[in-house]
C-alpha cells in the first residue's frame, strides 16, 4: 500500500551551522565576528633562583635577591600595586637518592606595565639583577577589550544575517522577525606571547595585534509564516 501523505513533518537538513526547521518555519543561521586592537598592557613573568649548601642558606639568599628584583622593577617604573608575587618554593636537591646535595630555593615575580614606552626598560632590569634572575616571558593583552569586542559582535550578527538573508531567497521565502539570539562562548582574548629582541640591540619589544573572535547564534522566523501560519510540507491542500 502506498502513502501519498509526503514526508514526515520535522527538522530540516543541517549545513555548516546553518537550521532550517518546517515544523516551527525558522531558520537558524550561526555568524562569526572578529576585531583587531593593539594591546596596551604587557605583564611579565619574572623570578630569582638559587641554590645553597643548607635550606637556610638558599632561602636566605632567594629572599634577598627577590628584593633586589622588586626594587628594579619598581625603579623601572612598575608601580607597587602591579607586582605580586607568583612564586615561592624551596626542596632540596639530590646528587644521589636519599643523599642531599643542597637546596634550591626560586621565588616568582609577575609584573604589569600599564605604559608600553617602559616595557624595554622593565625587561633590562630584570637581567640587571644578576645571575640569579630568570625570564618566564612577557604577554601583551588590552586593558579594556569592549570596543574591540562590541565590534567582533557586530560583525558577527551581520553575517548571520547575510546567512539567513541568503538561504531564506534560496528557499523563496521571506525573512521575517529575529526570533533568539546567543552568544557563543569564545573564552576571552588570548594574551599574545611573544616578544622581540636584537641581540646587537638594546630590548625592542613589540605588542603587535590582537586579535579577539566572537560566535553568534540567531534564529529568525520567516514572514509569510507569521502572516499565514505554518506551511506543510508534502501535501496538497484539496
Amino acid at each position: 500500500m502506498s502513502d501519498d501523505s509526503g514526508p514526515p513533518e520535522g527538522p530540516g537538513p543541517v549545513h555548516e551551522g546553518v537550521r532550517v526547521t518546517t515544523e516551527h518555519e525558522q531558520i537558524a543561521v550561526a555568524g562569526e565576528g572578529s576585531a583587531s586592537a593593539t594591546p596596551d598592557v604587557m605583564r611579565l613573568s619574572a623570578g630569582v633562583e638559587v641554590r645553597g649548601a643548607s635550606a637556610a642558606q638558599a632561602f636566605a639568599e632567594v629572599r634577598a635577591a627577590a628584593t633586589r628584583l622588586d626594587a628594579a622593577l619598581r625603579e623601572a617604573g612598575v608601580a607597587a600595586e602591579d607586582l605580586r608575587t607568583s612564586e615561592l618554593s624551596l626542596g632540596p636537591e639530590y646528587e644521589a637518592y636519599p643523599k642531599v646535595s643542597g637546596y634550591r630555593a626560586a621565588q616568582g615575580i609577575e609584573a604589569v606595565v600599564r605604559d608600553l614606552a617602559r616595557a624595554d626598560r622593565v625587561v633590562d632590569a630584570v637581567a640587571g639583577v644578576g645571575e640569579e634572575a630568570r625570564l618566564g616571558g612577557v604577554f601583551f593583552e588590552l586593558s579594556d577589550p569592549a570596543a574591540a569586542l562590541a565590534q567582533a559582535r557586530e560583525r558577527a550578527f551581520r553575517d548571520a544575517a547575510a546567512k539567513a538573508a541568503q538561504y531564506a531567497e534560496l528557499a523563496g521565502r521571506a525573512l521575517g522577525r529575529v526570533v533568539s539570539v546567543t552568544e557563543d562562548p569564545r573564552g576571552g582574548p588570548q594574551p599574545m606571547a611573544f616578544a622581540t629582541m636584537a641581540a646587537e640591540e638594546r630590548s625592542s619589544i613589540s605588542p603587535g595585534r590582537q586579535t579577539l573572535s566572537v560566535g553568534v547564534r540567531v534564529v529568525y522566523a520567516f514572514a509569510d509564516a507569521d502572516a499565514s501560519g505554518p506551511r506543510r510540507r508534502g501535501r496538497k491542500e484539496p
